[in-house]
C-alpha cells in the first residue's frame, strides 16, 4: 500500500499543480497595488473573522493564524460532517473508531480522548459538554452542515479568552441567518451502504424586525455490512448501523437572538471495542444533546459594545456493551449486556464589554459562570451496579484583552483570565501577541500563550467499583505553552500565502496508568514533558469566474521528551490540495480535493501506513428553476487505510470506509 500511496500522491499533486498553473496563466493577475484593501479580493465574501479576539477584525489583524471554511466551500467540496470540515483545513487530521470521530491538530491527536483539547462553538457559544469535556464533531453535532455559514479554525491555546479546553485550538460554527435562505428548503441525499438523508428549512427576514429560521435533519445508514478485523473471532456482519436526527431553530429581534438546538444519534460499533462481542448488533451508543441560548448584544453610541449570554446545555449518553461473562471458553455462554450512561447539564451565564479608544485601542472586559446542576455517570447490568455516581460544580473565569496600536504598521496584543474550579482550585493564561504589517501586503505575527484543560468528572469519579477501575484522589489541569511565528504575504490580488513555525510543551497530561499497589487503573498526571515543533505552509487563491483552491504542507514533531518517543496517532508529514473550477459558464462545478497523510503509530508503538484520499464533488446549482443538484465520490482511488485505535480496542488500526457516492438534490420555493 505504501508504494500505491506515493504514486497517487505524486500523481494527484502533478494534476493539482497543473490545474494552477493553468488557472494562474488564464487569470494574468495584475501586480499588487497597495491603494487598494489588502483582502479585498481574496475575502471579498468573509470581511473579518471572530474567534480569535472575541470581537470582529480583519484576518490579517487577528493575533494568530485563522483558516475560514465557508458555505460555499462546504457545498462544492461535499462536505457531510463537521468532521469533513475539518479533515480539510491545513495541519489539521481526523480519526474514526467507527464509533466517534477525533479531531488531532500539530501532531498531538490522541486515540479516543473524544475532542476534550479542542473547544467547539456555536455562533460563540462553548458547546463542549461539561461531565467529559468531549465536543461533538460527527453526526451527533448540533447542527446540519447546510446551515453553516462558516467556519472558523483559529490555531495554538486560547485560554486567556476562553477557558478550558482552548488547548490547541478553537472551532466556531458560524450558523446561517433567516434572511440567507428567505425561502422554504427542501433537500434529501442517497449514497453508498444505503445512506439517506432528508432536510426540511425555513427561514426568512420581516418587516418588522423580526428574523427566524428553522430546519429539521434526519440521517439514517446501514453502514458496511461486512467488516473484518483478524484480531476477532468472527466478522462484523451488519453490526455498523447509524441514524441521526437534528432540529435547530433561532429567532432574532435588533438586540436579542434566541437559539434553540437538538440532536440524537445511535450509533452500532463493529469493532469489539472493550472485549465486547462484535457481532452483536446490542453493542451501541446513544448520545442526545440539547442546546438553549438567549443572547444580547447593543452597540452604544461611544464605541463601546456589550455582548451577553445566557445558556442551558443538556448531554446525555447511554452505552450497550455486550459481554460473554462465562469464565471458561467449555462453560455455555453467559451474553450479558452491560449498561453504561451520563446524564449531565449546565448553565453558562457570560457578559463582555469591548471599548475601542481613539481607533488605536480595543479593550475588552468580561466574565463567565458556570453551574453544573447535573454530573451523573454510571454503570450496570443484571448482576448489579458497579457505579452511581451523581455531583454539581461550578467554576468562573474572568478575562482581559488590549489590543494597541503601538503604531500605525505594528499593534500589540496582550491578554489574561483567571478561572477558579471547585475540583482543583485556580489558574491564570496569558496571552501576547506582536502583529507587524510591515509592507501593505505582508504581515508577521509573534504569538505566546498559555491554555490549560480541566480534569472532567469523568476523570476524577468514573470506576467499576474496584472490578478494573478506581477514582483518582487528585488530579491536576494539564497545562501548554506554545510560541508560534506566523508570515502572511499576499501576491497580487488573488493569492495569499501563509507560513507558520510553532513549539510548544504539554505538561500533566491526563492518562489511564495502572497503581501497582492494587492493579487497578487509575487517571493520573503524566510526569513527562510533550515536546512538539512543526512547519505549516498554504497557499491559497480566488480568482474571477468562480476558480479558487489552496495547497497545504505540514511537517511536524511531536514526542515524549523525556524518552524521545513519537507520540502515538501523530503524522509527520501531511499535504493538502483543494481546487474548485467552474465550467458551462459557472453552471457546473467540480470541487476536487486530495489529502495525503503521513504514516502514525498504534498506541502500543506499531506503524501503521501513510496514505491519500482524494474526493470529488460535481455541483450544479440552479440546474432547473430553483434545483441544485450534486455527486460526490469520496475515496476515489478506493484507498485501504486504517486510523489507530484507542486502548479499548485490540486491533492496532480501525480499517476506513473505501469508494463511496452520494447524490443529493436541494430545491427552494
Amino acid at each position: 500500500m505504501k508504494m500505491y500511496s506515493t504514486e497517487v500522491l505524486g500523481s494527484v499533486f502533478l494534476a493539482i499543480s497543473c490545474l494552477f498553473a493553468a488557472v494562474l496563466q488564464a487569470a494574468e493577475p495584475e501586480p499588487y497595488d497597495p491603494t487598494m484593501e489588502d483582502e479585498s479580493m481574496l475575502f471579498m465574501d468573509i470581511p473579518s473573522v471572530y474567534s480569535a479576539s472575541k470581537y470582529e477584525q480583519s484576518a490579517s489583524d487577528a493575533p494568530a493564524w485563522v483558516t475560514v471554511i465557508t458555505a460555499d466551500e462546504i457545498t462544492k467540496y461535499g462536505y457531510r460532517t463537521l468532521d469533513d470540515i475539518l479533515e480539510s483545513v491545513p495541519g489539521f487530521y481526523t480519526t474514526n473508531d467507527r464509533n466517534y470521530n477525533y479531531a488531532g491538530a500539530r501532531g498531538f491527536g490522541r486515540p479516543g480522548d473524544y475532542n476534550t483539547r479542542h473547544l467547539l462553538l456555536l455562533d460563540g457559544m462553548r458547546t463542549n459538554e461539561a461531565l467529559g469535556g468531549g465536543a461533538s464533531i460527527g453526526r451527533e453535532f448540533l447542527v446540519d452542515v447546510d446551515l453553516i455559514d462558516r467556519v472558523e479554525v483559529t490555531r495554538g491555546p486560547g485560554s486567556s479568552l476562553y477557558g478550558t479546553n482552548a488547548f490547541l485550538g478553537v472551532i466556531n460554527v458560524i450558523t446561517k441567518r433567516g434572511r440567507d435562505l428567505q425561502a422554504v428548503e427542501v433537500a434529501g441525499s442517497y449514497g453508498s451502504q444505503d445512506t439517506r438523508e432528508g432536510r426540511l428549512s425555513y427561514g426568512n427576514r420581516f418587516d418588522n424586525g423580526f428574523e427566524l429560521l428553522l430546519s429539521g435533519t434526519a440521517f439514517k445508514s446501514d453502514g458496511d455490512d461486512h467488516i473484518n478485523y483478524p484480531e476477532l473471532d468472527a466478522p462484523s456482519i451488519d453490526v455498523d448501523d447509524e441514524e441521526a436526527d437534528s432540529l435547530f431553530a433561532e429567532l432574532s429581534y435588533h438586540d436579542f437572538s434566541l437559539q434553540a438546538a437538538h440532536s440524537t444519534r445511535e450509533k452500532k460499533f463493529p469493532t469489539g471495542a472493550w472485549e465486547t462481542i462484535n457481532t452483536d448488533p446490542r453493542n451501541k451508543t446513544t448520545d442526545k444533546l440539547y442546546f438553549f441560548n438567549l443572547g444580547y448584544d447593543h452597540a452604544f453610541q461611544n464605541q463601546m459594545e456589550f455582548n451577553g449570554n445566557l445558556s442551558y446545555q443538556r448531554y446525555k449518553y447511554d452505552g450497550g456493551y455486550v459481554y460473554d461473562y462465562a469464565w471458561e471458553p467449555t462453560q455455555d455462554p453467559d451474553i450479558v449486556v452491560n449498561k453504561d450512561w451520563s446524564d449531565s447539564n449546565w448553565w453558562v451565564a457570560e457578559g463582555q464589554l469591548t471599548m475601542n479608544q481613539f481607533n488605536r485601542q480595543t479593550l475588552i472586559i468580561g466574565g463567565e459562570y458556570r453551574k453544573d446542576t447535573k454530573l451523573d455517570q454510571g454503570n450496570y447490568d443484571v448482576y448489579g451496579t458497579y457505579l452511581e455516581d451523581k455531583r454539581d460544580s461550578s467554576n468562573w473565569g474572568i478575562y482581559a484583552q488590549d489590543e494597541i496600536r503601538l503604531r500605525d504598521d505594528l499593534t500589540l496584543y496582550a491578554g489574561l483570565r483567571y478561572d477558579d474550579y471547585e475540583s482543583f482550585g485556580s489558574t491564570t493564561n496569558p496571552r501576547v501577541s506582536l502583529v507587524y504589517n510591515f509592507r501593505p501586503a505582508t504581515t508577521l505575527k509573534l504569538l505566546y500563550g498559555t491554555a490549560f484543560r480541566a480534569p472532567t468528572a469523568y476523570e476524577f469519579y468514573y470506576h467499576d467499583d474496584g472490578e478494573t477501575t478506581k477514582p483518582a484522589n487528585d488530579l491536576d489541569p494539564e497545562t501548554i505553552e506554545t510560541y508560534e511565528l506566523i508570515l502572511e504575504q499576499f501576491i497580487g490580488h488573488n493569492l495569499r500565502g501563509v507560513a507558520s513555525l510553532y513549539y510548544y510543551e504539554i505538561d500533566d497530561l491526563i492518562g489511564l496508568t495502572t497503581d501497582p499497589a492494587d492493579d487497578l487503573l487509575v487517571f493520573t498526571n503524566a510526569s513527562d514533558t510533550i515536546e512538539a515543533k512543526g512547519l505549516e505552509l498554504e497557499l491559497e487563491g480566488k480568482w474571477e469566474g468562480g476558480w479558487q483552491g489552496r495547497v497545504s504542507y505540514t511537517l511536524q514533531d511531536t514526542e515524549d521528551k523525556s524518552t524521545g518517543d513519537t507520540l502515538s496517532n501523530s503524522p509527520r508529514h501531511m499535504a493538502k490540495a483543494n481546487l474548485i473550477a467552474p465550467f458551462l459558464n459557472e453552471r457546473l462545478f467540480a470541487g476536487m480535493e486530495i489529502q495525503y497523510t503521513g504514516k502514525r503509530d498504534s498506541v502500543r508503538g506499531v506503524e501503521l501506513d501513510d496514505y491519500t484520499v482524494a474526493n470529488l464533488t460535481l455541483t450544479a446549482p440552479q440546474v432547473w428553476k430553483n434545483l441544485d443538484l450534486s455527486a460526490s465520490i469520496y475515496n476515489v482511488f478506493d484507498e485501504s487505510y486504517d486510523d489507530p485505535g484507542s486502548e479499548e480496542h485490540l486491533q492496532e488500526g480501525i480499517e476506513q470506509d473505501g469508494r463511496l457516492y452520494r447524490v443529493k438534490l436541494q430545491y427552494s420555493f
